[in-house]
């Protein structure tokens, strides 16, 4: 069967990233593939990233948090949408692992535990991936749709739980979690070295803080590696699928081919490309013998969003080879973006319905 909407790409899955530049409309887009999954009677769960209220007032939410909120009004399944706050989903890891709420709160007391969860690269991505391990093994959800963080590098998504774990099995890393002074001595000179030239280099505070931090993990680290293992095991299981979003500008083309090609080098493929925000074809002007200033105006805008067609075309045809042939959905330039339910169903209709007949053009 030749698969030709998005819906049909990513049947079967339980996880469906949507991936790509920022910018392009991609929370807007996740949220109309969620109200498509459920419109089939799914159990959905749509989960973003953006700080900004936009999901919330297009679903129609008054309040959108970390937990999820049911979305009234879609059926006959049943859509709930949720916004990532990255900060306490960090507060609930270190609560999960931690021995007790002394070692919890010595944590979260630290500079260092502020730093990371405020501005810590690769932070945002890693709560993103943990908040959707949750969902996904919740057992409350038929299938879960993530909106991720804008990134031209598709690895700072899935490399996020491989970090982690690489943290944690760290030499020096491993040395400071150690308190004793058995375990210092045996590792006393290049450690008490390496220790003294980072504190010339960034200040003895900086280091002491550091070391705090570090040593307050103690005992957590395995249930921090097993659980990053669980998680980069679900971003690379067959029924979790990728849809990259982008739009038919030139920069946004690019940067989505070079997302979907470091997936595809790094094992997942990419279910879908959508799109969003194509000029609308109605082919090349007719030869028309006037002088009427308006109608030439008209056949010069045509002509002119012809040439913007031929351009978008093209550029979709070098994306879908870059990113292996996977099923590419367009969805049209509408005057303003989806704003309300009404909105997002009729983008929906657009992922999971027929694409509208545009030329076929030799390259």
């Amino acid at each position: 069967m030749i698969l030709t909407t998005c819906l049909e790409a990513i049947a079967g899955a339980n996880v469906v990233v949507c991936c790509g530049p920022g910018g392009v409309g991609k929370t807007t887009v996740s949220a109309s593939l969620a109200i498509a999954l459920a419109e089939q009677g799914l159990n959905v769960c749509v989960m973003t990233v953006d700080p900004a209220r936009r999901l919330a007032d297009v679903l129609g939410l008054q309040h959108i948090g970390d937990e999820p909120s049911v979305v009234e009004a879609v059926g006959p399944g049943i859509l709930s949408a949720m916004m990532l706050d990255t900060a306490g989903t960090f507060d609930q890891l270190i609560d999960r692992y931690a021995a007790n709420v002394d070692q919890a709160n010595s944590i979260r007391k630290t500079r260092i535990y502020e730093a990371m969860v405020s501005s810590l690269g690769g932070t945002q991505e890693y709560m993103a991936m943990e908040k959707l391990y949750e969902l996904s093994t919740s057992g409350n959800y038929d299938i879960i749709v993530v909106d991720t963080p804008p990134t031209r590098n598709a690895l700072e998504l899935l490399d996020a739980p491989r970090r982690i774990t690489a943290l944690f099995e760290n030499r020096l890393f491993r040395a400071l979690l150690m308190p004793t002074k058995a375990y210092l001595k045996a590792f006393s000179f290049a450690t008490q070295a390496m220790l003294k030239a980072v504190s010339s280099a960034a200040g003895a505070e900086l280091v002491a803080d550091a070391v705090a931090f570090l040593q307050a993990f103690t005992g957590m680290e395995e249930g921090f590696v097993e659980r990053s293992t669980a998680m980069r095991t679900l971003l690379f299981a067959p029924t979790t699928k990728y849809v990259v979003v982008t739009s038919p500008r030139r920069d946004a083309i690019a940067e989505a081919a070079f997302f979907a090609e470091q997936l595809l080098e790094n094992g997942p493929e990419v279910a879908c490309v959508v799109v969003n925000r194509l000029h609308p074809d109605f082919g090349p002007p007719p030869e028309i013998a006037t002088k009427d200033e308006a109608v030439l105006d008209l056949l010069e805008n045509l002509r002119l969003l012809n040439v913007s067609v031929v351009a978008e075309e093209q550029l979709v045809a070098d994306l879908r080879a870059r990113a292996g042939d996977p099923v590419v959905v367009g969805l049209p330039l509408v005057p303003d973006d989806s704003h309300d339910l009404d909105g997002l169903r009729s983008m929906a209709a657009g992922l999971g319905g027929p694409q509208p007949n545009r030329r076929e053009r030799a390259e």
